[in-house]
């Protein structure tokens, strides 16, 4: 009798739910492991505890469920998303050292400030940054690196998706914000003890979905995003569109993204690096040692026909090696909806149908319905609580196109006070 393969997925929440699914195609059966009784909020909806052979929840037992999960005889042990991170380091070295990311560098794969401070360690241009809860030393950090007239960036350590990142300046009342956050809990449930400082970076933003296996790195797509300013928030997704292996910038990025992951410690699995391209240079954002959330590995397989979830299940499943970098088969964007103000929300089956109609149309994720409080669009969690498109065309022009009606399309949803009449939208 052939004796059951079993993945072990730690929080399988966002993108880490689309593991289930293809392990299945290799007869490999997934054991989800909760950080928690319930999943945080924000990734409650992408959950289907169904799907699991096996539901184990941690409770600081780490050396009980390990030795659960060693009676499994488990293939690999992967983060399903941000929150999962740490507790799969950990059981990772302890069930399974020959596939784990190293051990000693495990904190710097998740703690921001102990990130860069890595990166850094190891000879990669990184931002300036200090991570601290006093305030003293903020100030006399700000004045040593010459940024006391300056924006800054101050974030949690611990937060996900621009969850609590704020850009403010140097002379206006930033005491007050850092206050406020320190000592808090995130969105996802932790708490804020420090807080990073960081210098604020013009430039346009990267991102490079990687996949690696025994010391080995590849590169599953390039990403860019467009940002919309947002006062003293950190600017908010415009949208996210994918790029061709053959821009200009292509090796460069490759080279500084492989360093960011040696200098972490990463040999295995899926890892998503932001990337700053400044006047001075590449600069780390910030690294999630693990797939890109959001569902963006289902898309990239229509834009490549590959994904870092797919080639890290066909390795551990069946130990097939990935290939080194992508092909680009159509242009892909995602379109991000904004809020400008909180109320209620009027006029969303009107606007589905019109977005639907689009020449590149792929995918709605409208999360919103009539009738229903929606909050000011300040973070990425909050702009995923209203929904994206995904638009695919094998024209460029096509896409961009689309992307200026959707913003049109937009503007005839009518977001309403409680006192409020409301009105039929143009």
């Amino acid at each position: 009798m052939i004796k059951e393969r079993i993945a072990v997925v730690v929080d399988p929440y966002s993108s880490g739910g689309c593991y289930v699914d293809d392990f299945k195609q290799f007869d490999v059966s997934v054991v989800s492991v909760q950080t928690a009784n319930h999943p945080p909020e924000v990734y409650a909806s992408s959950y289907e505890p169904e799907k699991y052979q096996q539901i184990l929840i941690y409770n600081n037992n780490l050396d009980e469920l390990a030795k659960q999960l060693k009676m499994l005889n488990p293939i690999c042990i992967l983060a399903g998303c941000e929150s999962g991170v740490e507790l799969a380091d950990k059981l990772c070295a302890l069930i399974l050292p020959q596939l784990s990311n190293e051990p000693k560098k495990a904190i710097a794969r998740r703690h921001k400030g102990a990130m860069i401070e890595a990166v850094a360690n190891a000879g990669v241009p990184t931002a300036k940054q200090l991570c601290t809860n006093d305030i003293n030393a903020v100030k006399r950090w700000l004045c040593q690196m010459r940024l006391d007239h300056s924006y800054f960036v101050i974030k949690p350590p611990k937060s996900a998706s621009t969850d609590s990142v704020y850009k403010i300046h140097a002379e206006a009342n930033w005491q007050a914000l850092f206050n406020s956050l320190l000592s808090t809990y995130n969105r996802l449930g932790i708490l804020n003890e420090t807080l990073i400082i960081q210098e604020f970076m013009l430039g346009t933003e990267y991102v490079v979905d990687t996949m690696s296996y025994e010391g080995k790195h590849t590169i599953a797509n390039i990403c860019r995003y467009q940002k919309i300013r947002n006062d003293q928030h950190i600017a908010m997704y415009d949208y996210l569109e994918w790029l061709s292996p053959t821009i200009p910038l292509y090796k460069e990025l490759e080279t500084y993204a492989y360093s960011v992951l040696n200098a972490l410690g990463i040999k295995f699995g899926p890892a998503h690096i932001e990337i700053m391209h400044t006047q001075d240079g590449l600069r780390l954002i910030e690294v999630g040692a693990r797939a890109h959330g959001g569902g963006h590995p289902r898309y990239n397989i229509t834009a490549t026909g590959d994904s870092q979830i797919v080639r890290t299940v066909k390795y551990f499943a069946n130990q097939q090696p990935a290939v080194e970098s992508y092909h680009l088969l159509t242009h892909m964007m995602v379109v991000f909806f904004t809020c400008s103000k909180a109320g209620r929300i009027h006029n969303t089956e009107t606007v589905t149908t019109r977005i639907k109609a689009l020449p590149s149309y792929h995918h709605l994720s409208m999360h919103v319905s009539d009738g229903d409080y929606v909050t000011e669009t300040k973070d990425l969690f909050a702009t995923l609580d209203l929904g994206f498109v995904v638009l695919a065309h094998q024209q460029k022009e096509q896409l961009h196109m689309d992307y200026d009606k959707i913003r049109q399309i937009e503007q005839t949803l009518i977001v309403l006070k409680n006192d409020e009449p409301t009105t039929t939208a143009p």
